[in-house]
């Protein structure tokens, strides 16, 4: 039940780390006509809010991660590394030493960003903007500046301990290369755990669900596949 998941809280220096490594891992080169005359330390572009907040959940959620990279395994199943990750991350305590809950919000899991990205605006790592169309907001951009990603790249010889976050940021990013905002949000509905959490309510976790989907998979990987046709004789 949403009211025993236990809350941990991110620091805003946390959140601030997390979403200038994500946003490294998730920008596109900007483009021209589509983000118009950029200053120069302009380096990557993340566009629409909607694909940033789900990206987050993933990172921030190791149980519903490893449930999409089984997803990825089943859709191809010579792509063994994904199995293997989803292993390593369910075998270990990441699901619930690197949790950070979400609320469900109307349209999925969502959280202010405000505060953290402020950090990175006001550092000069990072600017933002916002689409507007008949003076509504259509769309959140975020600008990678050069100095955000010297930083983001560097981060991990200043701090080692930020190594997993590198690494996580770049996977979840790899996992869902090409999608846009509105798909990420459908794939993640999919998921009824997901789905059914009440509106305003913690999204709780799924872990055990994912351990034993991840047992399946294991034991139908390691049944003896069928001969292949030989001599165009059909196999036995």
């Amino acid at each position: 039940m949403a009211g025993a998941l236990r809350v941990r809280r991110a620091s805003r220096w946390q959140d601030a780390v997390r979403m200038l490594l994500l946003i490294n891992a998730a920008a596109q080169e900007p483009r021209a006509g589509l983000d118009g005359d950029l200053p120069a330390e302009v380096v990557g572009v993340v566009r629409a809010q909607v694909r940033l907040q789900k990206l987050d959940f993933w990172v921030r959620y190791p149980d519903y991660l490893a449930y999409e990279l089984m997803t990825e395994y089943e859709k191809a199943p010579d792509e063994l590394a994904l199995l293997d990750l989803a292993e390593e991350i369910l075998s270990s305590q990441e699901p619930d030493l690197r949790r950070f809950p979400m609320l469900r919000h109307r349209f999925g899991a969502f959280e202010e960003l405000d505060d953290a990205l402020a950090v990175l605006v006001e550092r000069g790592l990072l600017k933002k903007t916002q689409v507007l169309r008949e003076r509504k907001v259509v769309e959140h951009r975020y600008y990678l500046l050069r100095a955000g990603r010297a930083l983001a790249e560097g981060i991990v010889a200043e701090a080692p301990a930020l190594a997993w976050y590198v690494d996580r940021t770049k996977q979840v990013v790899a996992l869902v290369d090409g999608l846009g905002g509105s798909q990420l949000k459908k794939r993640q509905y999919l998921l009824r755990d997901y789905a059914d959490t009440p509106v305003g309510s913690y999204i709780t976790p799924i872990t055990d669900q994912a351990r034993e989907r991840l047992r399946a998979l294991r034991a139908i990987a390691s049944l003896p596949q069928p001969s292949a046709p030989v001599d165009g004789q059909e196999a036995s």
